[in-house]
Protein backbone atom coordinates (compact mmCIF):
# COMPACT_ATOMS: atom_id res chain seq x y z
CA UNK A 1 0.00 0.00 0.00
CA UNK A 2 1.11 3.69 -0.93
CA UNK A 3 0.81 5.87 2.23
CA UNK A 4 1.11 8.64 -0.08
CA UNK A 5 -2.70 7.88 -1.65
CA UNK A 6 -3.77 6.84 1.73
CA UNK A 7 -2.56 10.66 3.04
CA UNK A 8 -5.08 12.29 0.16
CA UNK A 9 -8.08 9.80 0.95
CA UNK A 10 -7.46 10.64 4.75
CA UNK A 11 -7.08 14.55 3.78
CA UNK A 12 -9.96 14.30 1.46
CA UNK A 13 -12.42 12.71 4.05
CA UNK A 14 -11.54 15.35 6.88
CA UNK A 15 -11.49 18.14 4.84
CA UNK A 16 -15.03 17.55 2.95
CA UNK A 17 -13.95 17.59 -0.80
CA UNK A 18 -11.33 16.90 -3.29
CA UNK A 19 -10.50 20.91 -4.13
CA UNK A 20 -10.29 21.77 -0.89
CA UNK A 21 -7.71 18.83 -0.17
CA UNK A 22 -6.01 19.44 -3.01
CA UNK A 23 -5.62 23.47 -1.32
CA UNK A 24 -4.57 21.78 1.67
CA UNK A 25 -1.96 19.39 0.05
CA UNK A 26 -0.79 22.14 -3.11
CA UNK A 27 -1.81 19.85 -5.23
CA UNK A 28 -4.45 19.77 -7.88
CA UNK A 29 -7.64 18.16 -7.53
CA UNK A 30 -7.03 16.51 -10.69
CA UNK A 31 -3.80 14.89 -8.95
CA UNK A 32 -6.15 14.08 -6.07
CA UNK A 33 -8.40 12.21 -7.70
CA UNK A 34 -6.16 10.17 -9.36
CA UNK A 35 -4.26 9.07 -6.06
CA UNK A 36 -7.66 8.13 -4.98
CA UNK A 37 -8.48 6.02 -7.70
CA UNK A 38 -5.01 4.38 -7.41
CA UNK A 39 -5.53 3.67 -3.91
CA UNK A 40 -9.33 2.33 -4.78
CA UNK A 41 -7.41 -0.35 -6.62
CA UNK A 42 -4.85 -1.12 -4.41
CA UNK A 43 -8.11 -2.06 -1.81
CA UNK A 44 -10.29 -3.42 -4.42
CA UNK A 45 -13.14 -1.50 -3.03
CA UNK A 46 -14.45 1.96 -3.87
CA UNK A 47 -13.78 4.10 -0.84
CA UNK A 48 -16.42 7.34 -1.66
CA UNK A 49 -19.62 7.60 -3.45
CA UNK A 50 -21.66 10.40 -5.20
CA UNK A 51 -24.54 11.57 -3.07
CA UNK A 52 -26.10 14.88 -5.01
CA UNK A 53 -23.05 17.07 -5.79
CA UNK A 54 -21.32 15.72 -2.43
CA UNK A 55 -18.86 13.11 -2.01
CA UNK A 56 -19.37 10.65 0.96
CA UNK A 57 -17.24 7.42 2.26
CA UNK A 58 -18.84 4.15 1.70
CA UNK A 59 -18.43 1.35 4.26
CA UNK A 60 -14.92 0.68 3.08
CA UNK A 61 -13.93 4.46 3.55
CA UNK A 62 -15.28 4.72 7.34
CA UNK A 63 -13.01 1.56 8.16
CA UNK A 64 -9.99 2.76 6.19
CA UNK A 65 -10.93 6.50 7.62
CA UNK A 66 -10.23 4.92 11.22
CA UNK A 67 -7.48 3.05 10.38
CA UNK A 68 -5.91 6.63 8.78
CA UNK A 69 -6.51 8.46 11.71
CA UNK A 70 -4.63 6.07 13.60
CA UNK A 71 -1.65 5.66 11.29
CA UNK A 72 -1.26 9.81 11.13
CA UNK A 73 -2.18 9.94 14.45
CA UNK A 74 0.72 8.03 15.51
CA UNK A 75 3.54 9.49 12.81
CA UNK A 76 2.56 12.92 14.23
CA UNK A 77 3.15 10.95 18.19
CA UNK A 78 6.34 10.06 16.64
CA UNK A 79 7.46 13.08 14.89
CA UNK A 80 6.98 14.85 18.75
CA UNK A 81 8.70 12.31 20.60
CA UNK A 82 11.84 12.57 18.51
CA UNK A 83 12.40 16.35 19.79
CA UNK A 84 11.71 15.89 22.95
CA UNK A 85 15.49 16.12 25.27
CA UNK A 86 17.19 12.00 25.11
CA UNK A 87 16.03 10.17 28.30
CA UNK A 88 12.78 11.97 28.67
CA UNK A 89 9.82 9.44 28.81
CA UNK A 90 6.99 10.13 26.50
CA UNK A 91 3.11 9.87 28.69
CA UNK A 92 1.77 6.66 28.67
CA UNK A 93 -1.76 6.79 26.62
CA UNK A 94 -5.11 6.01 27.85
CA UNK A 95 -7.13 5.37 24.84
CA UNK A 96 -11.02 5.94 26.00
CA UNK A 97 -14.34 5.74 24.34
CA UNK A 98 -17.11 7.70 25.82
CA UNK A 99 -20.86 7.00 24.71
CA UNK A 100 -22.82 9.52 23.25
CA UNK A 101 -25.33 9.22 25.90
CA UNK A 102 -23.05 10.01 28.68
CA UNK A 103 -23.63 13.36 30.02
CA UNK A 104 -20.19 15.14 29.50
CA UNK A 105 -20.12 16.58 32.69
CA UNK A 106 -19.96 13.32 34.10
CA UNK A 107 -17.57 12.25 31.46
CA UNK A 108 -15.34 15.08 32.20
CA UNK A 109 -15.49 14.85 35.80
CA UNK A 110 -14.42 10.96 35.64
CA UNK A 111 -11.55 11.74 33.11
CA UNK A 112 -9.95 14.04 35.46
CA UNK A 113 -7.97 11.81 37.74
CA UNK A 114 -6.21 10.46 34.56
CA UNK A 115 -5.22 13.63 33.39
CA UNK A 116 -3.91 15.08 36.84
CA UNK A 117 -2.93 12.07 38.72
CA UNK A 118 0.59 10.91 39.60
CA UNK A 119 0.84 9.65 36.76
CA UNK A 120 -0.81 11.63 34.05
CA UNK A 121 -1.66 10.04 31.05
CA UNK A 122 -1.91 11.15 27.62
CA UNK A 123 -5.87 10.76 26.79
CA UNK A 124 -7.42 9.89 23.40
CA UNK A 125 -11.43 10.33 23.56
CA UNK A 126 -13.74 8.56 21.44
CA UNK A 127 -17.32 9.84 21.57
CA UNK A 128 -19.56 7.31 19.33
CA UNK A 129 -22.53 5.00 19.81
CA UNK A 130 -22.07 2.19 22.49
CA UNK A 131 -22.47 -0.60 19.73
CA UNK A 132 -19.43 1.17 18.08
CA UNK A 133 -17.49 1.88 20.51
CA UNK A 134 -17.53 -1.80 21.47
CA UNK A 135 -16.55 -2.70 18.20
CA UNK A 136 -12.95 -1.13 18.74
CA UNK A 137 -12.35 -2.11 22.39
CA UNK A 138 -12.56 -6.14 20.77
CA UNK A 139 -10.08 -5.20 18.68
CA UNK A 140 -8.13 -3.19 21.57
CA UNK A 141 -8.48 -0.16 20.12
CA UNK A 142 -9.68 1.37 22.96
CA UNK A 143 -8.59 0.52 26.77
CA UNK A 144 -12.26 0.87 27.89
CA UNK A 145 -15.93 2.42 27.10
CA UNK A 146 -17.74 4.55 29.42
CA UNK A 147 -21.17 3.73 29.07
CA UNK A 148 -24.57 4.55 30.63
CA UNK A 149 -25.48 0.89 30.27
CA UNK A 150 -23.63 -2.47 30.88
CA UNK A 151 -22.87 -4.47 27.58
CA UNK A 152 -25.99 -5.53 26.21
CA UNK A 153 -26.00 -9.31 26.17
CA UNK A 154 -26.95 -9.68 22.80
CA UNK A 155 -23.76 -8.41 21.42
CA UNK A 156 -21.62 -11.05 21.24
CA UNK A 157 -18.09 -9.14 22.37
CA UNK A 158 -15.92 -10.94 25.09
CA UNK A 159 -15.88 -7.92 27.65
CA UNK A 160 -16.63 -7.14 31.50
CA UNK A 161 -18.74 -4.48 33.19
CA UNK A 162 -17.65 -2.79 35.97
CA UNK A 163 -20.09 -0.31 37.63
CA UNK A 164 -18.54 2.81 38.73
CA UNK A 165 -22.13 4.14 40.94
CA UNK A 166 -25.36 5.66 40.31
CA UNK A 167 -27.64 8.79 41.15
CA UNK A 168 -30.75 9.90 41.38
CA UNK A 169 -31.92 12.00 39.14
CA UNK A 170 -33.42 15.63 39.54
CA UNK A 171 -35.55 17.91 37.53
CA UNK A 172 -34.08 21.20 36.46
CA UNK A 173 -35.57 24.72 34.61
CA UNK A 174 -34.65 28.04 34.37
CA UNK A 175 -37.08 30.60 36.53
CA UNK A 176 -38.76 31.62 33.33
CA UNK A 177 -40.21 27.72 32.54
CA UNK A 178 -39.99 27.16 35.79
CA UNK A 179 -42.86 30.00 36.80
CA UNK A 180 -45.05 28.18 34.60
CA UNK A 181 -45.23 25.14 36.01
CA UNK A 182 -48.48 24.36 38.52
CA UNK A 183 -48.46 21.94 41.72
CA UNK A 184 -45.91 20.45 43.68
CA UNK A 185 -43.07 17.18 42.28
CA UNK A 186 -43.82 15.58 40.82
CA UNK A 187 -47.84 16.20 39.43
CA UNK A 188 -45.86 19.69 37.90
CA UNK A 189 -44.71 17.94 35.36
CA UNK A 190 -48.01 16.71 34.08
CA UNK A 191 -48.56 18.84 30.42
CA UNK A 192 -44.65 20.68 31.13
CA UNK A 193 -42.63 20.94 28.28
CA UNK A 194 -39.91 18.14 28.70
CA UNK A 195 -36.50 17.86 26.97
CA UNK A 196 -36.37 14.06 26.34
CA UNK A 197 -33.05 12.10 26.30
CA UNK A 198 -33.45 9.80 22.96
CA UNK A 199 -35.50 6.93 23.59
CA UNK A 200 -32.73 4.38 22.74
CA UNK A 201 -30.73 5.44 25.50
CA UNK A 202 -30.76 4.00 29.08
CA UNK A 203 -31.62 6.99 30.65
CA UNK A 204 -34.39 7.40 27.80
CA UNK A 205 -35.85 4.51 28.62
CA UNK A 206 -35.84 4.64 32.71
CA UNK A 207 -37.31 8.08 32.38
CA UNK A 208 -40.14 6.96 30.15
CA UNK A 209 -41.16 4.07 32.49
CA UNK A 210 -41.06 6.53 35.52
CA UNK A 211 -43.14 8.72 33.49
CA UNK A 212 -45.68 6.15 33.10
CA UNK A 213 -45.47 4.98 36.56
CA UNK A 214 -46.47 8.57 38.07
CA UNK A 215 -49.11 8.75 35.39
CA UNK A 216 -47.38 12.16 34.18
CA UNK A 217 -47.75 13.49 30.54
CA UNK A 218 -45.62 15.99 29.84
CA UNK A 219 -45.30 17.79 26.22
CA UNK A 220 -42.10 16.15 25.16
CA UNK A 221 -40.48 18.79 23.04
CA UNK A 222 -37.67 17.02 21.37
CA UNK A 223 -35.86 13.71 21.82
CA UNK A 224 -31.81 14.51 21.95
CA UNK A 225 -28.56 11.83 21.71
CA UNK A 226 -26.47 14.88 22.81
CA UNK A 227 -26.81 15.26 26.72
CA UNK A 228 -25.27 18.78 26.74
CA UNK A 229 -27.68 19.61 23.90
CA UNK A 230 -30.30 18.53 26.15
CA UNK A 231 -29.14 21.26 28.47
CA UNK A 232 -28.12 23.71 26.23
CA UNK A 233 -31.86 23.85 25.04
CA UNK A 234 -32.86 23.86 28.70
CA UNK A 235 -30.70 26.99 29.50
CA UNK A 236 -32.56 28.70 26.81
CA UNK A 237 -35.88 28.02 28.10
CA UNK A 238 -37.28 25.17 26.24
CA UNK A 239 -38.20 22.99 28.75
CA UNK A 240 -37.86 20.74 31.70
CA UNK A 241 -34.45 18.73 31.41
CA UNK A 242 -32.76 15.95 33.36
CA UNK A 243 -29.21 15.52 35.21
CA UNK A 244 -27.60 12.93 37.63
CA UNK A 245 -28.05 14.68 41.25
CA UNK A 246 -24.01 14.65 41.06
CA UNK A 247 -24.28 17.18 38.73
CA UNK A 248 -27.02 19.55 41.28
CA UNK A 249 -24.27 22.31 41.65
CA UNK A 250 -23.33 22.81 37.60
CA UNK A 251 -26.62 23.05 36.80
CA UNK A 252 -27.54 25.86 39.36
CA UNK A 253 -24.58 27.77 38.98
CA UNK A 254 -23.77 27.08 35.00
CA UNK A 255 -27.28 26.85 33.68
CA UNK A 256 -28.88 29.10 36.02
CA UNK A 257 -31.72 26.80 36.53
CA UNK A 258 -33.70 25.30 39.73
CA UNK A 259 -34.33 22.29 40.85
CA UNK A 260 -37.59 21.01 40.68
CA UNK A 261 -37.43 17.99 42.16
CA UNK A 262 -35.04 14.34 43.03
CA UNK A 263 -36.82 11.29 41.68
CA UNK A 264 -35.01 9.22 44.10
CA UNK A 265 -36.76 6.29 42.37
CA UNK A 266 -35.17 7.14 39.21
CA UNK A 267 -31.29 6.03 39.30
CA UNK A 268 -29.02 7.07 36.48
CA UNK A 269 -25.89 4.65 35.92
CA UNK A 270 -22.42 4.57 34.73
CA UNK A 271 -20.06 1.86 33.76
CA UNK A 272 -16.65 1.28 32.54
CA UNK A 273 -16.45 -1.59 30.15
CA UNK A 274 -13.11 -3.47 29.51
CA UNK A 275 -11.65 -6.61 28.23
CA UNK A 276 -10.33 -7.19 31.27
CA UNK A 277 -12.47 -9.39 34.37
CA UNK A 278 -9.86 -8.24 36.85
CA UNK A 279 -9.03 -4.25 36.22
CA UNK A 280 -5.27 -3.93 35.88
CA UNK A 281 -4.61 -0.80 33.38
CA UNK A 282 -3.12 2.13 35.87
CA UNK A 283 -5.59 4.53 33.94
CA UNK A 284 -8.95 2.71 34.20
CA UNK A 285 -8.38 2.26 38.03
CA UNK A 286 -7.86 5.89 38.36
CA UNK A 287 -10.55 6.53 36.59
CA UNK A 288 -12.97 3.84 38.72
CA UNK A 289 -11.59 4.14 41.87
CA UNK A 290 -12.15 8.13 42.09
CA UNK A 291 -15.18 7.18 40.96
CA UNK A 292 -16.45 5.15 43.04
CA UNK A 293 -14.50 6.92 46.42
CA UNK A 294 -15.74 10.56 44.98
CA UNK A 295 -17.97 11.41 42.44
CA UNK A 296 -20.34 8.83 43.51
CA UNK A 297 -19.39 7.98 46.94
CA UNK A 298 -22.55 9.17 48.22
CA UNK A 299 -24.53 7.61 45.76
CA UNK A 300 -23.80 4.09 45.60
CA UNK A 301 -26.43 1.57 45.71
Amino acid sequence: MNYKHLLYFWTVARLGGVVKAGEHLHVTPQTVSGQIQLLEEAFGRPLFEKKGRKLAMTETGELAYRYAQDIFSLGSELEQVMRLPPGTRRPAELRVGIADAVPKMVASRLMEPALTGPQPFKVICREWKLDSLLAELAVHRLDLVLSDRPLPPALSVNAYNHRLGGASVGFYAVPSVAKGLKGRFPANLDGAPLLMPSSESAMGVRLAQWLGKHKLQPRVVGEFDDSAMVKTLGQQGHGVFTAPMVLDEQMRTQYGARLLGEASDLIEDFFVITVERRLTHPGVLAITEAARQGLFAGWQQ
